[in-house]
């Protein structure tokens, strides 16, 4: 096992994790260590399965993993509060503590969110000024991506709670994304006043009076025409949101794919549009944009889509280099204790 080089900017991976696994989880370690020379990944899980996936590749590019052995994985089906008992020594959780003991700067798993969301609040707690966690991720959008909270970790949510959220998900936009001052928008049923539940026309108010940048209300088409940076919503309203786009795009390609296979001339007909559908494919590739961040934790945690292949999960470990390179914990900290004072009195 090679040493970690405490130079370098260190990641966890919950090597165990994802519907593929070892397999897929090294070889993406491999990928993104090709083009990052100051990363050093700890590989957390079976050690004996991990060292025979990584021997395939070049001594060159193993230098910076090193292997943390674990006995158990939390599987897909794991309730939270099993996890947390009875699975101490699994892979998800020992990656967790590594970030806890700052002995990692973030951690990437791709297994089942309940139980990660449960171990990373109880390992790491949260962030003074923050009730809630917020699950926070990029989608496509005409405009290139936007960011949107939370895509399912809290589903009953006060004003207060929507107006952390959008502190939370500005900063993380300004660090990754380099925006300096992220346009954020409340999703809500239309953009007049009068409309919306009590806690969005609340949370509007805070908004309002708040140093944020704040665009106003949006609605279901806004977040893929990329009117605002940032999309704030409770997590009933996210997740149904996201699944239904996932479904939107799954049921176009579906469509496309049954219309060239028609006959011959429509296989032929596909053949020339290659360039094009191949186009289309990157530019709303669910894999470019997988990594959704836990926010509002003392620490950095990246949910990989547990389906998600090998660039996928790549693209998931990649966040999390750039959140920890941002600190953005940190950054959220600073931004709450400017922004929210006289909201925690």
């Amino acid at each position: 096992m090679n040493t970690v080089n405490s130079n370098k900017t260190i990641i966890a991976v919950d090597a165990m994790s994802g519907d593929k696994g070892v397999p897929t989880t090294v070889a993406a370690s491999i990928d993104v260590l090709k083009t990052e020379s100051d990363i050093h990944l700890i590989l957390v899980g079976d050690e004996t399965l991990i060292a025979h996936e990584l021997s395939v590749f070049p001594e060159s590019l193993r230098q910076n993993i090193s292997i943390q052995h674990a006995s158990q994985i939390v599987s897909m089906d794991d309730k939270p509060a099993i996890a947390l008992r009875m699975k101490k020594d699994s892979s998800m959780r020992i990656s967790i503590n590594l970030v806890k003991e700052n002995k990692a700067k973030a951690c990437v798993s791709a297994g089942n969110t309940g139980a990660l969301m449960a171990t990373a609040r109880f390992v790491l707690k949260m962030l003074p000024g923050i009730d809630r966690p917020a699950i926070c991720t990029a989608l496509p959008t005409m405009k290139g991506h936007t960011h949107m909270l939370d895509l399912g970790a809290n589903i009953d949510l006060s004003a207060e709670h929507l107006y952390e959220f959008a502190v939370m998900g500005s900063v993380l936009t300004q660090a990754v994304d380099n925006i300096n001052s992220p346009s954020i928008g409340l999703l809500n049923i239309g953009e007049e006043e009068l409309k919306g539940n009590e806690q969005v026309k609340s949370a509007a108010k805070l908004l309002n009076e708040s140093p944020l940048n704040y665009f106003g209300f949006v609605e279901g088409d806004d977040i893929y025409k990329g009117t605002v940076n940032v999309v704030v919503c409770d997590g009933f309203i996210g997740n149904i949101a996201l699944k239904t786009s996932e479904g939107v795009a799954k049921m176009i390609s579906y469509y496309l794919k049954r219309a060239f296979k028609k006959n011959i001339l429509t296989k032929f007909v596909a053949l020339l549009c290659l360039p094009v559908l191949n186009d289309f494919k990157k530019q709303v590739d669910p894999s470019e944009y997988n990594g959704a961040s836990l926010l509002g934790l003392k620490g950095i945690v990246i949910k990989s889509h547990g389906g998600a292949d090998q660039r996928g999960f790549a693209q998931a470990i990649r966040e999390a280099i750039i959140e920890a390179k941002k600190d953005v914990p940190q950054l959220i900290s600073k931004q709450i204790e400017n922004t929210m004072g006289n909201h925690h009195n």
